[in-house]
């Protein structure tokens, strides 16, 4: 197919950074009325694929083009202009603008018109958002949907989804799909990144596989499977991890008894040693907000919270963490890594204050260095920026920098948002064997299949409080859907 002749049009692509390749010679098409996938190792060259697509970076070599002219000189505006759009993994807001604000900035027509073709997308989605609230105070899935309404408002002709349903609940995630559809069969053309194969099998059409800044697959979705994408992205086929032991001892080391806080109430429930307690829940139940206040970022309104029997009165980030009590949290790139240190100050930063020098250089870095090998990051050493890595080797900086403060609870909030198949692997792996080591562990996921692969016990929150509480065998997937959506579900 010619440039002219393809809606989008990637032809011989390189780009480098510091003398570093990171696309070699990357070729490849979208056409209008398709879906194609895009999927690839967290380092692949996935990003900053999309980057030189929409105008956000030069290619050193080759061209773009869209709808036959050529992307150059490379800028978001003619980008949007040819009417190609990029919607970020990384959910960007102005926090001190309203969501309406957030969403037209440049956009050309009357308030009147723009909220009613807003709120026509909003409905077709099954989504609310006020259009006039702050956008600051919106969660990690409403700014996901804000950044998927700008492109929808500026009438693109073209997409690229980037993760867009990593912090959407299986709910949102069907309307984003009927709207993708919808888009589809009027003639718009969607690239769409995702890790997890299940919904590309869904909704795509095409799939090229990026491997180490080369196109290593590229056809229709239907004439390769599951374990052949896999061996493509990693080159080998990566057994999945499965929990297939409890090690939960009788011994109950976390005991949260009637607490109360912001967004969620009355919640009692008793974490083991050796056990993984998976919380489940739309987003708005409160799971955020209940892990938040366990590890003292948020003030306990009612009830008592314990670790090994003794009350935390007043929880501070600070005092936890020196009891053993750790939390990852869910927005990686907001609340928990500093994007401009260094691997090795970020890896060390939670214990920073029990180092006997606040600069102890070697010690950080040789502490690094063991977690890089141990996790798999993918980076050019220890004192490579943070902001460098992709977003699945910054979530593993983020599990180092946990692991350092050897917890013996760890509250892991989303832990494999943004991550691929292989990594997905990994992370599933340390939390089996921190298990087996005896660390309690509570993970928070809106991935209702990544919670009944990896946990002992399942406690789903719906409206702020406890709806259910599955055990063993009773844990599946259209269970903790049922008592998510407090109504039966057909999946």
């Amino acid at each position: 197919m010619t440039e002219e002749a393809a809606g989008v049009s990637v032809r011989d692509v390189w780009k480098g950074y510091a003398g570093v390749p990171v696309l070699k010679g990357v070729s490849l098409s979208l056409e209008r009325g398709q879906i194609h996938a895009l999927l690839g190792g967290n380092g692949a060259g996935k990003s900053t694929l999309m980057r030189v697509i929409a105008g956000l970076a030069h290619a050193d070599r080759g061209a773009v083009f869209i709808r036959g002219q050529e992307l150059r000189p490379a800028s978001a505006k003619k980008a949007h202009m040819l009417g190609l759009y990029l919607v970020p993994q990384e959910a960007h807001v102005f926090a001190s603008l309203t969501v309406y604000e957030n969403i037209v900035i440049g956009v050309p027509g009357s308030k009147a018109a723009l909220s009613a073709k807003l709120e026509g997308f909003m409905r077709e989605m099954g989504v609310c958002l006020d259009l006039e609230e702050i956008a600051g105070s919106l969660e990690i899935a409403d700014r996901q949907i804000v950044e998927i309404l700008r492109g929808l408002i500026r009438d693109a002709s073209y997409l690229i989804l980037d993760e867009p349903t990593s912090a959407l609940t299986p709910r949102e995630t069907g309307a984003l799909f009927a709207t993708m559809r919808r888009l589809v069969a009027g003639g718009m053309g969607i690239i769409f990144i995702s890790h997890k194969l299940r919904e590309v099998r869904e909704i795509c059409d095409v799939i090229t596989v990026l491997r180490d800044g080369v196109i290593v697959h590229s056809g229709m979705l239907s004439e390769i499977s599951d374990d052949g994408i896999v061996a493509a992205m990693i080159d080998a086929v990566a057994d999945k991890a499965r929990h297939e032991v409890s090690h939960a001892a009788d011994e109950v080391v976390l005991e949260l008894d009637r607490l109360g806080g912001e967004g969620f109430h009355g919640v009692s429930l008793a974490l083991r040693r050796g056990e993984i307690l998976g919380i489940a829940g739309v987003v708005g139940a409160g799971r955020t907000e209940l892990a938040e206040t366990i590890v003292g970022l948020r003030p306990i309104a009612s009830g008592t919270c314990r670790l090994d029997g003794r009350q935390i009165a007043q929880p501070s980030p600070k005092t936890c963490a020196d009891l053993g009590l750790v939390y990852l949290p869910e927005d990686r790139q907001s609340n928990g890594l500093f994007l401009e240190a260094p691997i090795s100050w970020n890896v060390s930063a939670a214990i920073m204050h029990r180092l006997p020098t606040f600069f102890a250089g070697a010690a950080e870095t040789k502490r690094a260095e063991t977690f890089i090998r141990e996790l798999g990051i993918k980076c050019r050493g220890a004192e490579q920026q943070v902001l460098r890595l992709s977003g699945g080797n910054q979530q593993k900086v983020l599990m180092a920098r946990c692991l350092a403060a050897k917890p013996q609870v760890l509250i892991l909030d989303e832990p494999t948002r943004g991550v691929d198949v292989a990594a997905r692997a990994d992370i599933y792996n340390i939390i089996f064997a921190l298990a087996a080591a005896g660390t309690a562990i509570i993970v928070i996921s809106s991935d209702f299949d990544e919670i009944e692969e990896l946990c002992d016990r399942v406690a789903v929150m719906a409206h702020g409080h406890l709806s259910g509480v599955l055990e063993g065998a009773d844990v599946s997937v259209k269970a903790i859907a049922q008592l998510a959506f407090s109504a039966e579900v057909s999946l």
